[in-house]
């Protein structure tokens, strides 16, 4: 069977790919694991030093990485410059602190010692998504290999070039072989990867429905799990907000990645007094933004990554505006090639509406009015995702106090929902479980292990 990588932005074929056997894909898990053996035991020090290599060349490749990311799934060149640039910096971060995240914590018993030993459980089985199809990947193998695991990639299908040139950088650094490996393979041999026997947790970054698929599978096999899934984050406008930073930083929000990102802002919550004055600032800045070739410069919005993801996001809007949603900014699908959709703007958003109720994977933008703050809060939390969530107001404190009450796993004040090396990210609800990045990231994939000493 193949695996065909096409151009979002033309409908061409940009090449194609043999899937992996599942023999193929098993020796390669076996593979792994045997790297494992070794790099268990490498020294912190050696794996900072090829950590660091791998940085190197990220950035050493970062146009030709952009160039691949715009071909495969439509990014604007110039973010993904910036995706190679920030997966480097998370390589550098894992490199200059893994050590002393997973050093041995003292306790006292009545032992003559005893402590936690924080050790790699062996090979981890990334399932990524499409969207950010490097930093997705390398915000997991950096700190897993780090740790001392060893990692198997089972990527987005419609991006096997960008699977297969992280295994190449990997290697480019000078890792041992196998300690990173491309599985090319389709959905229909998750399972039996996820099965098998030295493959020792998973950790997917997906859909919501692809999240309980692969934790019903994982639980079955007695394996843990740390799942990323969707997200309809809510930012949340007060009266006293500073309004061209609020429009500003809502609206760029909603445009990362042409709208395609689970930590997209995606309802806009404006209490009553300053809505007009946000709304008409809003889709004002939402007309700037230039839709075009992702390889052009100065293209804020690329095509959406597949014409068939495109086409049930216009059916949400066309039914959001059905059930009563105002349509202010565009709404219809462009003619020509690609799977292009516009900056669109969507207000008079209600209950029982995709655009209140869905997650909206694309730049289209709900405007929901709140009465207050309280009930700015009510509606935040009245979804079934929890991932992230931003408050403006000119009252920082006013701002941190209202974050205690946001049902989200990232709350930021005054700045948009963005993940960060440095700091743990992930999600609640039916936005997933477990964390990514930081000092809770690196410790999700370790044998946190007592040790007595009488």
């Amino acid at each position: 069977m193949a695996i065909v990588s096409i151009n979002p932005a033309t409908g061409e074929t940009v090449k194609t790919y043999d899937e992996m056997t599942p023999a193929q894909a098993a020796a390669a898990v076996v593979q792994a694991h045997e790297a494992w053996r070794t790099w268990r035991r490498t020294p912190f020090a050696e794996r900072a030093r090829l950590m660091k290599s791998a940085a190197a060349i990220l950035r050493e490749r970062k146009t030709e990485l952009a160039v691949l990311m715009a071909q495969e799934m439509g990014k604007p060149l110039k973010q993904g410059v910036a995706e190679a640039e920030k997966c480097a910096l998370g390589c550098d971060y894992f490199a200059d602190t893994a050590e002393a995240h997973l050093k041995p914590e003292a306790i006292t018993t009545d032992a003559s010692s005893s402590y936690v030993a924080f050790e790699p459980l062996g090979v981890i089985l990334a399932i990524m998504p499409w969207n950010f199809p490097l930093w997705q990947v390398f915000r997991f193998a950096a700190p897993a290999l780090m740790a001392g695991n060893v990692g198997v990639l089972k990527h987005a299908s419609n991006v096997p070039g960008c699977a297969l040139i992280i295994e190449e950088i990997f290697a480019q650094a000078g890792f041992p072989a196998g300690t990173f490996r491309t599985l090319l393979v389709g959905s229909s041999q998750v399972k039996a990867v996820i099965e098998h026997p030295l493959v020792r947790a998973v950790t997917l970054t997906g859909s919501t429905p692809a999240g309980q698929a692969v934790a019903a599978q994982a639980g079955a096999a007695l394996k843990k799990t740390v799942l990323e899934l969707g997200g309809s984050d809510p930012y949340i406008v007060l009266e006293d907000a500073d309004l061209d930073l609020a429009v500003q930083t809502c609206a760029t929000s909603r445009l990362i990645n042409s709208g395609q990102s689970c930590v997209n802002a995606k309802r806009f919550i404006v209490v009553r007094p300053l809505l007009a004055a946000f709304t008409q600032r809003f889709v004002d800045f939402m007309k700037t933004k230039k839709v075009g070739d992702p390889l052009a410069e100065g293209t804020d919005v690329g095509p959406q990554a597949r014409t068939d993801l495109r086409d049930d996001l216009h059916k949400q809007v066309r039914d959001s505006v059905a059930k009563g949603a105002t349509l202010l900014l565009g709404g219809e699908i462009p003619a020509g090639k690609g799977s292009y959709y516009p900056p669109t703007v969507l207000t008079n958003v209600k209950p029982g509406m995709p655009a209140y109720d869905e997650e909206l994977f694309g730049p289209v933008a709900s405007i929901i009015e709140a009465n207050d703050e309280a009930d700015a809060v009510r509606i935040a939390n009245d979804s079934i995702f929890g991932l992230g969530a931003a408050v403006f107001t000119k009252d920082v404190a006013r701002g941190e106090r209202l974050t205690r009450d946001l049902e989200a796993g990232c709350t930021f004040v005054n700045a948009l929902v963005a993940s960060d090396p440095r700091l743990p990210f992930g999600g609640i609800k039916e936005s997933g479980y477990g964390r990514e990045l930081g000092s809770y990231g690196i410790r999700e994939f370790v044998n946190i292990k007592m040790v007595y000493i009488k």
